[in-house]
């Protein structure tokens, strides 16, 4: 099966690496590889995947959720013994059952609530653009964040309702990560509406873009398993 993203090798440091070290590898590198560089290496998609790895291992619980679902993946690819016993087969086919309720009761509603979140920002943010201080125009574009607040928790409520399958490590990793981009990119959203600075708004698209990156790179890693 397919590893979940190694982040310290993005930011190409040592996974017993400080804080300090990440937070100065992470500088280090968007300076290399930043559009306004003006660099040979300059590379958006290289952004984005620093993006992501610091948005992780720059905080500490996520960078320690993190860590554990690496040293998963590590035990899960160790390798296996030729002659299996009936009780692991046994095993294994308990494992597949609860991967199958884990994807229906879990997998499948989540990537519906974020589906629903994502997909409409394009749409809602091309007709705020006609006039982002007209009142109908943001009060429309609050109710979109009022409702994308209500999948985002219904997300978080399926996702939090039974434990994932230690085989389906990986594709809960990338969807757990998505829900926090998805969380943080509302909330930019929301400054927007508050001081009309397109920072924020700019910042929200981006860690919806990131979002919707670790969406699909859940399905890449869910369908390798089929």
């Amino acid at each position: 099966m397919s590893s979940v993203t190694n982040h310290y090798k993005t930011l190409k440091i040592s996974p017993t690496a400080t804080q300090a070290e990440i937070k100065q590898a992470y500088r280090r590198l968007v300076k290399i590889f930043h559009p306004d560089s003006h660099s040979s290496k300059a590379d958006h998609e290289e952004i984005v995947r620093l993006n992501a790895a610091y948005e992780i291992l720059g905080d500490a619980q996520r960078r320690q959720s993190y860590d554990r679902l690496m040293d998963e993946q590590t035990e899960q690819q160790s390798p296996v013994a030729p002659n299996v016993s009936r009780q692991q087969t046994q095993t294994a086919r308990d494992a597949d059952e609860q991967m199958e309720q884990w994807l229906i009761k879990v997998y499948k509603p989540v990537n519906k609530m974020l589906n629903s979140i994502l997909k409409p920002l394009k749409k809602e943010i091309d007709e705020l653009s006609a006039d982002p201080f007209d009142d109908e125009l943001i009060e429309k574009f609050q109710l979109y964040i009022e409702t994308s607040r209500e999948y985002l928790k219904k997300a978080h409520n399926f996702f939090t309702s039974m434990p994932n399958p230690s085989n389906v490590a990986g594709v809960a990793a990338y969807l757990y990560y998505s829900i926090n981009q998805v969380g943080d990119g509302i909330e930019e959203l929301q400054l927007f509406t508050l001081n009309y600075d397109d920072r924020h708004l700019h910042t929200g698209q981006e860690l919806f873009r990131i979002a919707a990156r670790l969406r699909r790179e859940a399905q890449d890693e869910l369908k390798m398993k089929s």
